[in-house]
């Protein structure tokens, strides 16, 4: 899976996630607009320092730290340090004065968003034996599947702890790597506030053959790891945020991002009919926005996925 998403002719090194699925930021700038509130909330909350981060990790093409940018405040551009971190190459045309980057930076004081960041993050399947626990292993040229070795003990102390295989064919994405990319966020975010946004299942509700599913041309295609197709699987955000706390987050708001963007204003209200009477053009402008809104925030698309948010007050 890193081979195939981040190797040299890797999916992610050589495609741009908009040509081959929908993502929120691709949905609207509505969004955007939503993170730039958010990002307001988290200045006043720090203080309003000479000196603000914002770190948009697996940024694919920049256009959520582009489009926050260009509608944010002067005095809040004058202080936004902006990076997005991202593997692929720095898309042409990016705004000058936004950091392209292949790691996190070392010390953050703002906020990190990672939108469809942890579900990318390559991690092992296992599958439940008579024997026990045992790794899948995959051809990647042909997709085919077999069984190799136990995994290893921590892997299995995180499968007893966040996804336990009670029954023989039962399966489970091990996701203690995505555990350990979100503690890297949280360790290098001094002060502030990091949010994940990405499918997600709890641990008493997990799905008992996995997730892992493979993306191409807006379409679900086999997830087979030759390079041809993205691969992805849902997060166990629970576990993520357990990663957090004993990295130093002191606060910690798992919910859906309909819950989210609603605290945020993101209502889908439609615009009072009435207003096509006095002002049609500006009628149909927030009718157009209201249905971007919805679609952000419906509970059986967009609006489902979870949202981790933890804050960090000190070094």
């Amino acid at each position: 899976m890193q081979q195939a998403l981040y190797g040299d002719d890797g999916f992610y090194i050589r495609e741009r996630p908009s040509g081959h699925f929908r993502t929120s930021v691709g949905a609207s700038p509505v969004f955007a607009q939503a993170v730039l509130r958010l990002l307001r909330t988290v200045d006043d909350a720090l203080g309003r320092p000479g000196e603000i981060d914002l770190v948009d990790v697996g940024s694919g093409d920049g256009l959520l730290v582009s489009q926050v940018l260009h509608t944010a405040e002067p005095d809040l551009v004058e202080r936004l340090r902006v990076t997005a971190v991202d593997l692929a190459p720095r898309p042409d045309g990016l705004d000058t004065e936004i950091t392209w980057s292949g790691t996190l930076p070392e010390k953050i004081t703002g906020l990190v968003i990672a939108n469809e960041w942890l579900d990318n993050v390559p991690l092992d399947v296992a599958e439940r034996t008579p024997e026990g626990s045992r790794l899948v292993l995959v051809d990647p040229r042909t997709g085919e599947e077999s069984l190799g070795d136990p995994p290893g003990e921590d892997d299995l102390r995180w499968l007893e702890r966040w996804w336990p295989l009670g029954s023989t064919g039962l399966r489970a994405e091990i996701g203690r790597p995505r555990d350990e990319a979100w503690e890297a966020v949280i360790v290098r975010l001094a002060r502030g506030l990091a949010v994940a946004v990405d499918y997600a299942h709890p641990v008493d509700n997990r799905p008992p053959f996995g997730t892992l599913t493979g993306y191409r041309d807006g379409a679900c295609v086999p997830a087979i790891p030759d390079g041809s197709c993205d691969i992805t699987a849902h997060v166990a955000l629970d576990a993520c945020a357990e990663a957090g706390e004993r990295a130093g987050a002191i606060s910690t708001t798992l919910t859906t991002q309909r819950h989210a963007l609603q605290r945020l204003g993101v209502t889908g209200t439609r615009p009072p009919l009435t207003l096509a009477g006095t002002d049609p053009g500006g009628y149909l402008r927030a009718l157009a926005k209201a249905s971007q809104e919805a679609e952000l925030i419906d509970p059986t698309g967009l609006g489902g996925f979870g949202w981790l948010s933890q804050w960090k007050r000190s070094t």
